[in-house]
C-alpha cells in the first residue's frame, strides 16, 4: 500500500468515527487515553500488582474490587454470560492456575476464588496481533486499548491466554445504571479490558481495586508499585512472599503476581 493511500484511509477512518460518534465523544476518548504526565502523576519503569489470595478471598472484598473498578470505568452489567463485559472478576484457583494444580492440591486452595484481571504482560501477545494498533503498550508496561481504533476483529481476544478481554456484543450504554462522566463509554462492536486505572495513575492515585481491597481486607491485601525499583513495596513483597503467576510457561511475563 503506497503512502498516499495509507494517509487517505487514515483520514477517511477518522472522519467516519467523527460522523458516527460525534466530535465530543472522540475528544473524550482522546483525553482519557492521553499519557501526558501531570505534576502529581505516578510513574514507573514497570507497574506490577501483587494480590494476596488469602486476604482477598472473601466475597465482600472481591465484590468491592469489581464494583469499584466497573463503576468508575462505565463497565456495563449484562446478565447474559455470553455477552458480559468484565475488567476484574473472581475465578476458581484451579481454573486460574491450571498448570499449578494437581490431583493432590488441597481442596481449600484448589476451590479458592481468586481475583483475576488483565496481566499487563511484558510480552503481550494481544499487542502483537492487533492489526490497527488499538491495543498498545505504554513505556511503563500498561497495556492499553484505544477503542476508536478498534475494528472488532477480536484477534486480541484469541491471542490472550487469560480471558481478560471482553467484546461489546450490545450497546454497553444501555446496561449502565449510572454513567461516570469523566470516563468515556464504549460502543457496540469494540473490545475492552482493564487499563490498570491509567487515568488514576495520572492523578497520583492507586488503582481502584487496590484501594478497595486494602480498605476492606487490610494493608497489603493488594500491593501495587514499580517492579523496576528494587526497594519498591511490590519488589520487596516479591522477595519476601511466595508468589506465582498465571501460566508463566507461555512466556508472556505477567505483571500480576499472586501470594498463595
Amino acid at each position: 500500500m503506497d503512502e498516499n493511500r495509507r494517509n487517505f484511509l487514515k483520514i477517511a477512518g477518522a472522519s467516519a468515527v467523527g460522523a458516527a460518534w460525534g466530535i465530543p465523544v472522540v475528544s473524550a476518548i482522546a483525553k482519557a487515553l492521553k499519557t501526558e504526565k501531570l505534576p502529581s502523576a505516578r510513574t514507573a519503569e514497570r507497574w506490577a500488582l501483587v494480590v494476596d489470595t488469602e486476604k482477598c478471598r472473601a466475597s465482600e472484598v472481591q465484590r468491592a474490587c469489581s464494583q469499584a473498578c466497573h463503576m468508575i470505568h462505565n463497565v456495563p452489567t449484562i446478565d447474559n454470560k455470553n455477552h458480559e463485559v468484565k475488567w476484574i472478576w473472581n475465578q476458581k484457583y484451579f481454573e486460574a492456575f491450571p498448570d499449578q494444580t494437581h490431583e493432590h492440591t488441597a481442596d481449600q486452595l484448589k476451590n479458592r476464588d481468586v481475583l483475576v484481571l488483565c496481566n499487563h504482560c511484558k510480552n503481550a501477545p494481544c499487542v502483537r496481533v492487533c492489526p490497527t494498533g488499538a491495543t498498545f503498550k505504554r513505556s511503563d508496561g500498561v497495556v492499553m486499548m484505544d477503542q476508536h481504533r478498534c475494528i472488532g476483529c477480536r484477534y486480541c481476544m484469541a491471542a490472550c491466554p487469560y480471558g481478560a478481554r471482553s467484546f461489546n456484543w450490545k450497546d454497553p450504554r444501555e446496561h449502565i445504571k449510572s454513567v461516570t462522566e469523566n470516563f468515556p463509554t464504549r460502543t457496540k462492536g469494540v473490545v475492552e479490558k482493564c487499563n490498570l486505572c491509567a487515568e488514576r495513575l495520572a492523578k497520583g492515585l492507586e488503582p481502584a481495586c487496590v484501594e478497595a481491597a486494602n480498605r476492606i481486607a487490610g494493608p497489603e491485601a493488594m500491593i501495587f508499585g514499580d517492579l523496576g525499583k528494587p526497594n519498591s513495596a511490590v519488589a520487596r513483597a516479591l522477595q519476601a512472599k511466595r508468589t506465582i503467576q498465571r501460566k508463566p510457561g507461555l512466556g508472556t511475563s505477567p505483571s500480576v503476581f499472586y501470594v498463595v
